[in-house]
């Protein structure tokens, strides 16, 4: 089996794209993280959805999580009122490691070395190589696993 008969469509933001909306994409699509391309919708990197988190909760309380104990339900329903004011660039964590890219003709354990090497759990799937090659998709590590692993065992 190749990436491009496990890769799907995933969702995707440029830098500039505001963090409210990469937000609410990532639970419309129900992600753990979002694909982040360039002008020309080439994969450049990924944010992952603690990274929202991280821009929503003070950093004091992250700092000492004890502490979001004595803050208000008005509070924490107010919270993502700031995403609007930051883009995708100012969540993306500066030292990002990279975001593992596939060709759609690299094989499932290919695919899995690269998602084991980056600590990822996601790769982007390129329709070709060079520069001329678009994104087609992704595969999960939950797509992967699904493949590699057997059929459970019926008691």
């Amino acid at each position: 089996m190749k990436a491009r008969d496990l890769a799907v469509p995933y969702p995707t933001v440029r830098m500039e794209t505001d963090a409210l909306t990469a937000a609410r994409l990532l639970t419309e699509h129900n992600r753990p993280g979002l694909i982040v391309v360039d002008e020309n919708n080439h994969p450049v990197a990924v944010l992952p959805g603690s990274q929202v988190l991280r821009a929503l909760v003070p950093s004091y309380v992250q700092d000492d999580p004890a502490l979001a104990r004595v803050l208000d339900e008005g509070f924490a329903d107010s919270i993502c009122d700031k995403l609007a004011d930051h883009t995708v660039k100012e969540l993306v964590p500066k030292d990002r490691p990279a975001l593992p890219v596939a060709n759609d003709d690299d094989t499932v354990l290919e695919l899995a070395a690269m998602m084991a090497a980056n600590r990822s759990p996601l790769v982007a799937v390129l329709d070709g190589k060079g520069k001329g090659a678009a994104l087609l998709g992704a595969v999960s590590i939950y797509d992967l696993l699904g493949r590699l692993l057997p059929p459970a065992k019926a008691d």
